[in-house]
């Protein structure tokens, strides 16, 4: 249950990054609500998360989802570019959680 509950808090957290931009500063009314509700949920969720799933574990996995889907999202929503280093640097955050995941504390 942990894991359902930490996708989530991911789902959550990307949601709300992407309504951060659309509010653009806070002077957009739908998503600056929209930002404030997800972060409010994305947070509540990963703390019950928590309870089950090790902090190592699931801190991780919950960062780097958000990286990558938040990423993804600005180049296909908002148009942004990815160049080779970001993707380089996206690739190394998955590795990392990959790594923690196989032979961090949990194991």
């Amino acid at each position: 249950m942990g894991y359902v509950l930490l996708v989530g808090a991911i789902c959550c957290e990307v949601f709300a990054t992407s309504m951060m931009k659309a509010a653009e500063g806070f002077t957009v009314l739908l998503p600056s609500v929209g930002c404030v509700v997800g972060y409010l949920l994305c947070f509540w969720l990963l703390g019950k998360a928590l309870v089950t799933v090790n902090l190592s574990v699931g801190y991780a996995i919950w960062a780097a989802l958000g990286i990558v889907l938040t990423s993804i999202i600005a180049v296909v929503m908002f148009s942004e570019q990815l160049n080779a280093p970001s993707i380089v640097g996206i690739a190394l955050i998955v590795a990392g959680v990959v790594l923690v995941n196989m032979f961090g504390p949990a194991h």
